[in-house]
């Protein structure tokens, strides 16, 4: 069975459905998509009809990540491990069990944001047009000097993140993520109330300096 939204290829690691697994309350689940998509029309009051992000960029984008990935931060966030107060009436047991949890990052990760709308010359239905620039996630260029923040990223990002900034299965993408949201989660690692490994290692050497430019490279990546 191969996972599908109109008019876009999925990414690698959703090209196939997934295998069944068994949940914790010892049912099996399999995938639904159908579900999976009524479940996201609850999230999309901040993060986009189809996952897109939102709130000038305050809301992250959630398409096209990997699935284990962000059903990693939804049981976090169920957990309280990873704080987030917009988020605790909706990631909770009563609300977002196991199983919707499986299927709406299914749904997501089956969904490859277009780094630009259609083009005007493209040839295309005025319904497909709407929505594929919909999905577009473009993210505008920073000020900073792009060649030091590449250096900066492939000397201390890449690893985790992918060569492009792609992400990798419990990596995030930087890729085509908001910058407003990238600038948070860094002052969340920073202070502590979000935890990452590399904090002190590779956070917290940097200076302003150096986050403007790898910032600016990071803009680049959608291009």
């Amino acid at each position: 069975m191969m996972i599908v939204v109109t008019g876009l290829a999925a990414p690698v690691w959703a090209q196939n459905a997934p295998e069944p697994r068994t949940l914790p309350n010892g049912k099996t689940w399999t995938y639904d998509a159908d579900a999976g998509r009524d479940i996201m029309r609850t999230c999309a009051a901040c993060h986009g009809e189809f996952g897109e992000g939102g709130g000038g960029g305050v809301y992250p984008r959630l398409s096209g990540l990997h699935p284990e990935y962000i059903a990693e931060q939804l049981r976090a966030f169920k957990s309280r491990t990873r704080e987030n107060i917009p988020m605790i009436p909706y990631a909770n047991e009563r609300e977002l069990p196991e199983k919707d949890v499986l299927d709406v990052a299914y749904y997501l990760a089956s969904i490859t944001p277009p780094r630009h709308p259609p083009a005007d010359d493209v040839a295309m239905d005025a319904f497909e047009r709407l929505k594929l620039a919909k999905q577009a996630v473009q993210i505008p260029r920073q000020p900073g000097d792009v060649e030091a923040g590449k250096a900066l990223f492939n000397a201390d990002c890449m690893e985790c993140h992918g060569r492009d900034g792609q992400g990798r299965v419990k990596k995030p993408p930087l890729a085509q993520q908001h910058m407003p949201y990238l600038h948070t989660q860094v002052g969340l690692f920073l202070s502590g109330a979000r935890e990452h490994d590399d904090v002190d290692e590779l956070m917290r050497p940097k200076s302003a300096r150096n986050w403007e430019d790898l910032w600016a490279y990071v803009s680049t990546l959608d291009d």
